[in-house]
């Protein structure tokens, strides 16, 4: 086999991996990449999602900078009317898959090893031959599954399912659905919210669903998420809002009652306090059918389920109607309740984290940005800052004033800015800078982010001490 030799050695070919790649390629004239991962094309975790998922986030800030995703559409129809477009799954993989066809390996500078496993240090084996390779990197390995992304079609189920019960991942749920009278969706975050939506969407009377619930979630409004000019009182207006509610928060609750009152958090049951907040973000619409399910069961974690129903770790047993299908929505996407993080930039490796939340293809292509443009790693950690991934309230104040602390360490380089404004994947920036000035609406937003940018700073690392 001939020698193999690159700058970077970028381990996963998913959507972090993907973006850093992209940028690395427009800002450096000539560096060279091997990328390996171990699923059969690009796309990383989307390769394994259940069908009807759809991205959170407009698609229009989602995925590399240089490739547009979508057509940045209004939806007309179903809970996402009058918002813009959300790619699919197979919209998605479709897209990963075109950028290294059409962009990646056309450039002469990137090769792609799929169905590998990195081996550590240099070294990679090829699944299906079982052979061993050695990279010469000259550059750095980057580490671009450092979050290890978690969906329900691989991971490992935390309670015990009994002879005679069928538990399935959301994947299989549109061809199984059909042979079973009840449903028992297991998990609390945004794929089993998801789950729910399609049932329901389906026609399942909401009586016929269980909706196990250790934790209620905080979710952000996607009115506010849209991220353009079409929509800047909404996006740019609610960020404002924002803004003020943090500046004005007496402590970490008060701040989620004010982002709830300002329409920027929604939650499911107005007579129940969420524990928890992952950045799921949903529509009101969404919100409004995940109501009408009644049977929730907030009894904790399930440690097994057997033909009778549930036991929970707690000991209690909750029986279930005979005939119920259990999906397992309990992946976690990522670890959010981990506190570990490392420093982006070190002796031979870039650890790609987040350092805009809640947008991780951002946040890659700011670390390929920095490692082009700057010349030493202590410069480089100290432009990208990890930000935390929240688990809870607190979680989020805290992330808040990550992103908050990077952007003001940006100001101070302006071809930083520049970069991050004119960035695809940073629309918010986009529509700041392109703010109609002569527009009274736009402008009173302005000014009201200018009044409350610096006291939802301070009071924000007020908050972090509470």
């Amino acid at each position: 086999m001939a020698q193999l030799k690159c700058d970077y050695l970028v381990v996963g070919a998913g959507a972090v991996g993907m973006a850093f790649v992209d940028t690395l390629l427009d800002e450096s004239a000539d560096a060279t990449v091997i990328m390996v991962d171990n699923r059969h094309q690009p796309g990383g975790h989307w390769n394994d999602a259940y069908p009807f998922v759809r991205l959170h986030q407009p698609s229009h800030f989602y995925g590399v900078a240089s490739s547009d995703l979508g057509q940045k559409r209004v939806d007309a129809q179903g809970f996402n009317a009058g918002f813009y477009e959300l790619a699919t799954g197979p919209e998605v993989q479709a897209y990963f898959e075109r950028v290294m066809r059409e962009r990646f390996l056309p450039s002469g500078r990137v090769q792609y090893f799929p169905m590998t496993e990195f081996e550590g240090g240099t070294t990679f084996r090829q699944v299906l031959s079982g052979a061993t390779r050695e990279v010469t990197v000259h550059g750095r390995v980057v580490d671009s599954t450092f979050l290890r992304t978690s969906v329900p079609s691989r991971h490992t189920r935390g309670y015990r399912v009994e002879t005679g019960v069928t538990c399935i991942a959301p994947n299989a749920l549109p061809t199984t659905a059909a042979d079973f009278d009840h449903y028992c969706i297991l998990g609390a975050g945004k794929t089993a919210m998801d789950t729910c939506v399609w049932l329901l969407e389906t026609g399942v009377e909401p009586s016929r669903m269980h909706w196990v619930c250790p934790r209620r979630s905080w979710m952000i409004n996607r009115e506010v998420t849209q991220g353009s000019l079409d929509f800047f009182e909404q996006s740019i207006g609610g960020f404002a809002r924002q803004l003020e509610a943090l500046a004005k928060a007496t402590s970490v609750e008060d701040a989620f009652d004010r982002l709830e009152a300002c329409g920027f958090m929604l939650r499911i049951d107005p007579d129940r306090r969420p524990e928890m907040f992952h950045y799921a973000t949903i529509s009101p619409g969404e919100v409004d059918c995940l109501r009408r399910i009644e049977n929730v069961i907030e009894a904790g974690r399930v440690q097994s389920i057997g033909p009778e129903g549930l036991r929970m770790q707690s000991g209690k047993a909750i029986a279930m109607p005979a005939g119920t299908l259990y999906v397992d929505c309990t992946a976690s996407a990522v670890d959010f309740g981990s506190s570990a993080e490392k420093p982006v930039f070190e002796d031979g490796l870039i650890t790609i984290q987040p350092v805009r939340m809640p947008n991780p293809c951002l946040s890659a292509s700011i670390a390929a940005y920095v490692e082009v443009h700057y010349d030493d790693d202590l410069r480089r950690n100290q432009l990208c800052k990890v930000v935390s991934l929240p688990d809870d309230e607190a979680g989020f104040i805290r992330s808040t004033l990550g992103n908050m602390v990077n952007q003001v360490i940006w100001s101070f380089e302006p071809e930083l800015v520049e970069f991050v404004t004119n960035n695809r994947l940073d629309a918010f920036g986009a529509a700041v800078r392109d703010a109609d000035k002569s527009n009274p609406a736009h402008v009173a937003i302005l000014e009201k982010m200018g009044e409350f940018s610096q006291a939802a700073l301070q009071n924000l690392q007020t908050l972090v001490e509470l």
